[in-house]
């Protein structure tokens, strides 16, 4: 069965293009705008899986597939008839098992923002976002220094809006006293999460989704593991400050970032969180690559 669909597929896609090649000169240049088109999807699909837990999961679907494929060519009917029955069903499985990288990929396809980069219409929006790193990280210090626990989720491009329903509502402006003042143990918004969205705090107290992987370390916390779940559900980079060490960390893409200095702390955010215009970035390639053929 396996083997006939891609036949079909080869016969299809393949071959009937190169004889349309043949009908229309136009039709060279569609079939290669047709080509560019879904290798570049395929490749997109590649890197953003390799980056999930999802990825060993594609390995073995792979494999799955090819033993079908052995299965039919050497006639092994039984192992073949269940292979292929599962293989019916394989479009519903993937779209269960790859829910949240499918999701994920499809809120960042709507929340692109290229156009404004082009434009160099963001650069206040930076600016203030730069403004806001620097109260972040100040409140962080001080949090750390006292000891005091600390789970700040900052929002990018993907919204969470289902997250900050959970907690408090504020959508006050950032200052430092203000993060110190809600994660002031024993008192009503300390026990969450704050949520930052669009340069400001959007809401306080709220619960996040526990990272469950066995292979996270064991010693880690509550606070360090809704730090991972949420960026792992989400573009968002969040930085969790531990009650018992005292210790600033940073969660990014299902990773955490551990024992993080000011210095450095202010140097991840800036990097994620702040977007250079596409003409600034040229120009600051172009002039490293000058550099380093001087």
């Amino acid at each position: 069965m396996i083997g006939e669909t891609l036949e079909n597929f080869y016969k299809t896609l393949v071959i009937g293009n190169i004889n349309n090649l043949y009908a229309s000169p136009l039709r060279v240049i569609t079939t290669i705008l047709d080509l560019v088109i879904v290798v570049f999807i395929i490749y997109k699909a590649f890197k953003m899986l390799k980056e999930t837990r999802a990825w060993q999961l594609l390995k073995g679907i792979a494999v799955l597939i090819i033993i079908t494929f052995l299965s039919g060519y050497l006639k092994l009917t039984i192992l073949n008839y269940i292979l292929t029955s599962v293989m019916s069903y394989g479009v519903i499985m993937l779209i269960i098992v790859f829910q949240p990288e499918l999701r994920r990929a499809l809120e960042q396809l709507g929340t692109t923002n290229k156009f404004s980069r082009l434009l160099g219409t963001d650069q206040d929006l930076n600016a203030k976002k730069k403004e806001n790193i620097y109260k972040i990280a100040i409140a962080s210090v001080e949090l750390a220094k006292a000891k005091k626990g600390a789970l700040i989720v900052i929002e990018r491009e993907i919204k969470i809006q289902d997250i900050s329903a959970t907690g408090i509502l504020m959508n006050s402006e950032i200052s430092p006293q203000l993060l110190v003042n809600i994660f002031e143990p024993k008192t009503p918004l300390h026990d969450g999460a704050v949520i930052i969205s669009d340069n400001k705090i959007e809401a306080a107290s709220c619960m996040l989704p526990l990272a469950d992987d066995k292979d996270i370390a064991r010693e880690l916390g509550t606070r360090h593991r809704a730090a991972i779940g949420i960026s792992k559900e989400s573009d968002a980079i969040v930085v969790v400050v531990s009650e018992e060490t005292g210790k600033i960390s940073i969660a990014k893409d299902g990773t955490l970032i551990a024992d993080v200095r000011e210095d450095v702390l202010k140097k991840i955010l800036i990097k994620n969180l702040i977007t250079e215009p596409i003409h600034t970035s040229k120009s600051k390639k172009r002039q490293k690559t000058k550099k380093e053929d001087k």
